[in-house]
Formats: C-alpha cells, sequence, structure tokens
C-alpha cells in the first residue's frame, strides 16, 4: 500500500509539476501531462484514499485519515466522502432515494424505482458524456450542495461543524485549485485556453475511469433494486442484501485490480469494507465457496470489458423497458 500510494501520488503531481515548471513544451506534451494525471488522480481516488477513508489502509486511525486526504489533494472533500459513501452508498446500497451513488439527476435514471422520463430512453447513448464531466462538479459545487444536504439530514454532526466543514471545504479546494490550475496557468508557456482545455481533458479521463468502475458493479441486469417496506424497513440481511446489489468484474486482471484497488472485487469490498483491498483477491475464494454452498447471489463477470457493455444494457433497459417502469407499491 506504501509503494502504490508513492506511484499513484507521483502520477498525479510530477506531470503536473512538470508543466508548471516548462519542462513540458510542446502542446503534445501539455496535454498527455494531463491525460497521465488524470490517470494518477483516478488511481488515486480507487486505491488509496478510498481503503484510507474507510479506516483499512492502516491500523493505525492517524495514518488512515491522514492518507484519507488524499482526497483533498484531487480536489474532493474526505469528509463529504465519507458520509455519501461510508453511510449512505453501504448502508443503503441500490436502495431508491437513499444510495446516493445512484441519485442521479433528471437526466440520468439509475434505479427502476427512480421517476422516468421521456430523455432516460436515450440515456445510454449520451451518458458517458456525463461521465467525464462527473468530477468536474466534484470538484466545483458537489461537495458543497451534499454537505449542505447532509446537515440538513443530520447527518453532520458537532456544534458549528457544518460551518467549520464549509470553511475547511473552501480552504482545501484553494489549495487544489491553486496546485491544479493556477500554477500551470502562471508559469507554463501555455495560453489560457490551452490550459483550461487540457485541465478539463484531465478531469474527463478521471471522471470516466471512475465513474465506469463504480456504475459497472451496481448498475447493471443482474443486481437487485430493493425496496423498503410500508414500515420503511427493507427486509432481509446485511451482508445478502450486499450479495444481491453488487457484482465483481475481470477477478483475473491484476493490473486492473492493481490501479483500481481492488474494486474488480466489488463484492467482497461491500461484504468487509474495513479489510485492505490487497486481500480481496484471496477473500473472494472463500465468498464465492461460500455462495455456492449457500446457493445465494454471487455475481461476477469475467472481463471489464462485457461489465461496461452490461452497463450500456442496463441505461438502455432503464430508459426503454417497460419491465424497468417504476414500481408503485412497497414490497412484502
Amino acid at each position: 500500500m506504501v509503494l502504490k500510494t508513492v506511484l499513484l501520488l507521483s502520477l498525479y503531481l510530477i506531470p503536473l509539476a512538470l508543466v508548471t515548471i516548462g519542462v513540458a513544451h510542446t502542446t503534445f506534451q501539455l496535454f498527455a501531462c494531463f491525460v497521465i494525471a488524470g490517470l494518477g488522480m483516478a488511481g488515486v481516488g480507487m486505491g488509496v484514499m478510498h481503503d484510507a477513508n474507510h479506516g483499512s489502509y492502516s491500523k493505525n486511525p492517524n495514518v488512515n485519515r491522514w492518507v484519507g486526504y488524499t482526497l483533498n489533494l484531487v480536489g474532493a472533500s474526505s469528509t463529504v466522502w465519507k458520509i455519501q459513501h461510508n453511510v449512505l452508498h453501504h448502508s443503503f446500497t441500490n436502495i431508491d432515494e437513499h444510495d446516493d451513488d445512484i441519485n442521479a439527476p433528471f437526466f440520468l435514471r439509475f434505479s427502476p424505482n427512480a421517476e422516468k422520463n421521456g430523455l432516460h430512453k436515450y440515456q445510454h447513448l449520451y451518458a458517458w458524456f456525463f461521465y467525464s464531466l462527473s468530477t468536474i462538479s466534484w470538484v466545483t459545487v458537489k461537495d458543497f450542495v451534499r454537505l449542505t444536504r447532509y446537515n440538513r439530514m443530520g447527518l453532520v454532526k458537532g456544534k458549528n461543524a457544518y460551518r467549520n466543514n464549509i470553511f475547511k471545504l473552501i480552504a482545501w479546494k484553494v489549495g487544489y485549485f491553486v496546485f491544479a490550475l493556477g500554477l500551470p496557468l502562471m508559469f507554463a508557456p501555455f495560453s489560457v485556453g490551452q490550459i483550461l482545455l487540457a485541465y478539463i481533458l484531465m478531469h474527463a479521463v478521471t471522471g470516466f475511469v471512475i465513474t465506469m468502475i463504480f456504475q459497472t458493479a451496481h448498475i447493471v441486469p443482474e443486481v437487485e433494486f430493493p425496496l423498503p417496506n410500508e414500515e420503511g424497513i427493507v427486509e432481509g440481511e446485511r451482508m445478502l442484501h450486499q450479495l444481491a446489489t453488487t457484482c465483481n468484474f475481470a477477478p483475473n486482471s491484476r493490473v486492473l485490480e492493481w490501479y483500481i484497488g481492488g474494486l474488480n472485487y466489488q463484492v467482497e469490498h461491500h461484504l468487509f469494507p474495513d479489510i485492505c483491498h490487497v486481500h480481496y483477491r484471496e477473500i473472494s475464494k472463500i465468498v464465492k465457496e461460500t455462495a455456492e454452498e449457500f446457493q445465494i447471489p454471487y455475481y461476477s463477470k469475467p472481463t471489464f470489458i462485457g461489465a461496461v457493455l452490461d452497463h450500456f444494457k442496463m441505461l438502455y433497459l432503464l430508459g426503454n423497458s417497460p419491465e424497468m417502469e417504476p414500481v408503485k407499491s412497497y414490497s412484502k
């Protein structure tokens, strides 16, 4: 994990530094550096900060806290992410209006229980473009919107916690924008337009990579989208819920596994989020055998491309299939 942290942070920080100090002096080198930084940013998000903010990077909470700040280095907020991901996504996986990972803007529909409109019949064509914009939204407005909403929901705990977190959010984002955009604009031998375009391309790479990894694990035809009963309770056992709503992919790809922080073993991550991802491959053998023994779901696709194609199919079904109309009554 330490070696991975150094390598992925270097993949993000060094290309931006090369642009700032003028080592990258051609347009091709400028864009290449920002693309590489985008891959590094995605790697940090999936393979470094993800474990740290789950508390599984180290047995030392202080190490987890400081390594978790690598998310802030790439422009997002570890504080907001812990609520959105650890609390809402992991507690309410694939439950409409509770799992923030499937709470989409009006032009996207990620659950058969979400309201449907005429745009959704084309979402399998245009969703990919918006995936590429996701981290630009994240580093600009999304964290502020989510923090405000979470505060209203009572998820931001402590006296003056909301106000203090807003100040911290602003400070971190100022530091991020100074490094990732301000310094290149001031010192790099390129026009403002070139640098802005390269910066947008960096986020397009990051947003697309991260979104595809998470969407292919939860928005595919096999998985379930449970509804609460009339008392607002989702019936069933927690681990069975995670097995029914999550799908692995490319379990034999060690390169992909290394880069995305073991998130191709998404089932194991949802079952044991407090275990470091370097153990998922071995754990998966036990989980799969146990699932087969008790005849419970264990979804896994052999390749990443196959998972992407199934996500494409699911987007189409959610926008076009009569079977994917919103459920009008609670499950019994």
